[in-house]
Order: structure tokens, then C-alpha cells, then sequence
């Protein structure tokens, strides 16, 4: 049972950060849990926290907008 919830959860991760970097924008919940994840640390893999840094840099230069309504 624990295995369905950890491969659920780097889905989640995966699916979530493809959709933002689709869509151009990362909302303020995306925002809120993709920082969570990273400070919990819990059951993240390598490539998850290079896709959820990507995310980050993508706002930072600009690539992403950022939308914290």
C-alpha cells in the first residue's frame, strides 16, 4: 500500500510540473506545494527535485509567470 501512495505522489509531482511549464504559469497553490515538497523532502527523487528547480529557474528568468492570485 505505501508503494501506490509514493508512486501517486511522483505522479502528482511529475503532472504538476509538466502542466506549469505547459501552461507558462505556476499559481500560488502549485507555488505552495512544489515548496513544501522540496522543504519536507520526503520521498522526492533526484529527477522530481531537478523538475521542481527547473520550475523555479523558469520563473526566475522570466520563462514562467508567476501568477499569485
Amino acid at each position: 500500500m505505501l508503494w501506490t501512495i509514493q508512486t501517486r505522489s511522483k505522479i502528482s509531482i511529475t503532472q504538476m510540473t509538466d502542466r506549469i511549464i505547459n501552461s507558462g504559469q505556476l499559481s500560488h497553490s502549485d507555488y505552495l506545494r512544489l515548496t513544501s515538497a522540496i522543504l519536507s523532502d520526503k520521498d522526492i527523487t533526484e529527477p522530481e527535485r531537478n523538475q521542481i528547480n527547473r520550475v523555479f529557474d523558469y520563473v526566475q528568468t522570466g520563462r514562467l509567470k508567476f501568477n499569485d492570485m
